[in-house]
């Protein structure tokens, strides 16, 4: 609280000597020119510091001088009102000056768009890894989350006190995780109450699962007031840190709960934003301490806000020939997708565990659903990669995959949420989770991006990806395998053979003497629907640990 009022009163009388004119005003007597100065110095007081502190302490603005620049320009108009002569002149000076200062902090985004384009530039890569399909990927959609822990805040004590916070996703010892706060509903609430009990924990990878309340007593957080807020609590350890972003929960491994947010620098005049370490602060007794991004504790995820990553994309998309092509020509402008769970982007997980924001990026033009390219940005570290995806082919953007969903499902009215681009079999493909109208979790849907024709939903999304693998089979698709699968070609006998229709095409089920079953698709070979007990084969397959293994060749013993 120190600092501010400092703040405040350096404020006050560098303001107090710029209005008060020292000049002796001829027409007034010592003692009426006494009292205007007098009068002067007690409005500033008055009227401008209550006025200046009221302005930081409940914006929680940084308390650099620079932020002062609008005060400068009508003080600084004031005093050369106020004053006469050489120092009239003096005060228009200054008041120039100031003028000057604002126009330069008022086109700084036009004048900085490269700078923000070379600070958000990202590596370039076509395609990511494929997807090992033996994991789970976390696809349970946030909204379903929400409402299961909805109707679990029961188990929350003193409930009418309380509501459900902000949901986010985290890794805590090796489970991909939802946890939300317990936030207050209200001042009197929060005045009654003083601490929140806890916080919830779901599945971010299993549907079925029911959310837990985790007690754990929180006093500083982003709905109690006054110095117990969390936001104005970092701001007071850290008056002149530049913040972008909200707070964020954060829970270690022994399930204590922190709250982090992001800190930087300006690009340049105030304007922009370099993304450099965290702040985090212990929920309980508000210890706080800083952290650059390379020093970043380990059980901490997003230690770049989504706020931030979504405000980098926008650099990359939109500045790669300067400010004013991105309003006028859009040459090789590309924008980034706004179906992101948390500020734009989704958070995913590799198979390392590490946590990634995916942002898709579509054409400006109105009414192209086609998608560009697609992101990846390290959740801990802030560095990015964009991938252009398979030049030979286009692929649909998240707004055509949700479309598709909301045609498909149409008569139910059912919706889509959080689509996802995986590299499933080799295929570029979108995962997304199916909602009713009252947000529960009905099916996964998974849709080829350059083959629209091919998709398939299921319960689960391990169900909904054997039935991907089929259908890719039958159709246009290829399979390629996953990040685990080895191709390995063996011989053998056949013992028993299922064929099953499949649109224009039969998928063709073996049994061979090692007792594995394989599968192919007639329309990649046609042959294989003479297939028969007894034949002797050779097969080139995919080695993906299933239960029907997908063959990519087979060839009969006297048909080839």
């Amino acid at each position: 609280m120190g600092n501010i009022l400092l703040f405040t009163l350096i404020i006050g009388i560098a303001s107090a000597l710029i209005l008060l004119p020292v000049y002796k005003n001829e027409q007034l007597n010592a003692k009426e020119s006494k009292q205007l100065k007098s009068g002067i110095i007690l409005a500033v007081i008055i009227i401008l510091m209550p006025a200046v502190f009221a302005f930081y302490y409940f914006s929680n603005n940084d308390r650099n001088f620079s932020s002062l620049w609008p005060l400068a320009i009508l003080v600084t108009a004031g005093g050369s009102i106020f004053s006469k002569g050489v120092e009239r002149k003096f005060k228009g000076i200054l008041f120039l000056l100031s003028l000057i200062a604002g126009a330069y902090f008022l086109t700084a985004f036009i004048l900085n768009a490269d700078e923000k384009y070379e600070l958000a530039k990202m590596d370039q890569k076509v395609e990511i890894k494929t997807f090992d399909e033996t994991e789970t990927p976390a696809s349970v959609p946030p909204q379903f989350a929400r409402n299961k822990m909805k109707k679990a805040f029961g188990q929350v004590p003193n409930t009418s006190y309380y509501e459900l916070g902000n949901l986010q996703i985290q890794k805590v010892n090796g489970e991909y995780v939802y946890i939300a706060p317990v936030e207050f509903s209200g001042f009197f609430k929060w005045w009654n109450g003083n601490q929140t009990p806890g916080y919830f924990s779901l599945s971010a990878t299993d549907s079925s699962e029911n959310p837990k309340f985790i007690k754990s007593e929180m006093v500083y957080t982003p709905s109690s007031y006054f110095n117990k807020n969390i936001e104005r609590h970092i701001r007071m350890h850290e008056p002149k840190k530049i913040f972008y972003g909200d707070v964020q929960l954060e829970i270690d491994e022994d399930g204590k709960p922190y709250y982090i947010r992001s800190y930087g620098e300006f690009v340049s005049a105030r304007n922009g934003f370099d993304v450099k370490g965290i702040v985090v602060v212990d929920s309980k007794s508000g210890e706080t301490k800083e952290y650059p991004l390379a020093n970043v504790p380990k059980f901490i995820d997003g230690a770049v806000s989504p706020e931030v990553v979504s405000l980098q994309n926008s650099y990359f998309g939109n500045f790669v020939h300067g400010f004013w092509n991105s309003k006028f020509g859009k040459s090789d402008v590309k924008l980034p997708s706004d179906e992101g769970t948390e500020a734009n982007v989704s958070p995913i997980f590799d198979e390392n565990g590490v946590m990634y924001y995916f942002t898709d990026f579509t054409s400006p033009k109105e009414g192209v659903d086609s998608m560009l390219g697609y992101s990846l940005t390290n959740s801990r570290t802030g560095e990015a990669t964009y991938y252009t995806g398979n030049p030979d082919q286009s692929y649909m953007d998240s707004q055509g995959a949700l479309q598709i969903i909301e045609k498909k499902f149409i008569e139910k009215k059912w919706h889509g949420q959080m689509p996802i681009l995986y590299n499933f079999y080799g295929e570029a493909s979108w995962l997304t989770p199916v909602l009713d109208s009252n947000g529960f979790l009905q099916h996964y849907f998974i849709v080829s991006a350059a083959n629209p024709e091919i998709s398939v939903f299921g319960v689960t999304p391990n169900e909904a990806l054997k039935q991907y693998k089929t259908a890719l089979q039958r159709g246009k698709g290829t399979v390629n395998g996953s990040s685990k699968a080895e191709e390995k070609q063996l011989s053998g006998t056949v013992l028993r053979v299922y064929k099953e229709k499949s649109g224009d095409f039969t998928i063709v089920s073996f049994l061979l003497d090692n007792h594995k079953n394989y599968l192919i698709s007639s329309e990649k070979a046609p042959l294989a629907i003479y297939l028969k007990e007894g034949d002797r084969v050779s097969v080139k397959y995919l080695e993906t640990g299933e239960e029907f293994l997908p063959a990519k060749t087979i060839v009969i013993e006297g048909l080839e």
